[in-house]
């Protein structure tokens, strides 16, 4: 891509952790979002394979295979190589190298005062987490966007605390050193609107959720199996949509006009949950039938995942090594 291009000002980095098969959840609470930038932004999405080091350390074994995993369905969600850079964290050293130069300037409180530093010591009490890797997250994360020096970073709300931390130390750089680093803004996507199947949050670990690749069969079983409206204890008992773990996988899967239909069926008591659960499985099934097509073509061709990954190291490479070689003549650390 030419430097003059009109997405050259609108240059986007975001990641994901491999840890397994995606599900629903993640493609309307990110990928959807990834998919539409592609078209009007210059981005960079990579696996964040060194992030899952940081709770994995110990058996980092399962990581090497989900790394493919994830690019496929990546690209069977709808993610093109031929308009965004896909690749593979560790692959980019200049990422490590400018960690370590940013770990010289941050100070510790900054990354103990994050405010998910201390929950997630609690949720994952289970491992031992008192780590330099787990504590430093942040630094990693900011070496991960600012080696690429864009104008903005697709966040949720719950992560807007790290991307201003990286906003923070990159003041401080620029401050030491001279401006070099823009702060990238945080470009803020809609929340999934999508419960678990049980209505908790959507989470494998919790064994709610519907994979983006989940066979037909698979699939069907466990929309059969879904919370509905605890109004509804009986056939005739009128229920409210608004209330009924369902509706909110109809609102973005199934045909818009036949939405009216559902609501009248379940606040008249005119159809049962079941029939709500097999249109349902119908709507679901329509919209994942292509992206599992579009991933048994990795099957086909095994190196097809490997050539897109090492195309996109390539790219990722060359910018980060520039911007790195920038940094370093600002600190006149070129021997």
């Amino acid at each position: 891509m030419s430097e003059n291009t009109p997405k050259e000002n609108k240059r986007i980095v975001s990641g994901m952790r491999p840890t397994g098969a995606l599900h629903l959840g993640h493609y309307f609470g990110v990928l959807k979002n990834w998919i539409n930038l592609q078209d009007s932004h210059e981005c960079y999405f990579f696996v964040a394979d060194w992030h899952a080091l940081t709770t994995e350390y110990a058996d980092p074994k399962r990581i090497k295979g989900f790394v493919p995993d994830l690019v496929k369905d990546w690209v069977a969600a709808g993610l093109d190589p031929h308009k965004c850079v896909l690749f593979q964290q560790s692959q980019i050293k200049e990422h490590a190298e400018l960690h370590l130069l940013l770990s010289m300037v941050t100070p510790v409180p900054w990354l103990e005062r994050c405010p998910t530093y201390k929950d997630q010591l609690q949720e994952l009490a289970a491992k031992e987490l008192n780590t330099y890797g787990f504590l430093g997250y942040p630094v990693l994360m900011a070496s991960d966007i600012l080696i690429y020096k864009p104008a903005f970073v697709p966040v949720g709300l719950d992560q807007l605390p790290h991307l201003e931390l990286t906003r923070e130390i990159a003041r401080r750089a620029n401050h030491l050193y001279g401006n070099f680093f823009p702060e990238p803004q945080a470009m803020l996507t809609p929340d999934s609107k999508l419960p678990g199947l049980d209505g908790r949050k959507m989470s494998k670990s919790y064994g709610n959720a519907i994979g983006l690749s989940e066979e037909p069969g698979a699939m069907k079983k466990k929309v059969m199996s879904m919370l509905t409206c605890e109004k509804r204890a009986r056939l005739t008992d009128p229920g409210d949509p608004k209330e009924c773990n369902l509706f909110p996988y109809h609102e973005l899967l199934t045909d818009p006009a036949k939405l009216p239909e559902i609501i009248d069926g379940c606040t008249h008591a005119t159809w049962g949950c079941g029939d709500c659960k097999k249109l349902l499985v119908e709507s679901m099934n329509a919209f994942l039938e292509p992206i599992r097509d579009r991933r048994k073509a990795f099957d086909k061709d095994p190196n097809l995942v490997w050539d897109i990954l090492k195309s996109g190291d390539t790219k990722a490479r060359e910018r980060a090594s520039r911007n790195l070689e920038g940094l370093k003549k600002k600190l006149n650390f070129i021997f």
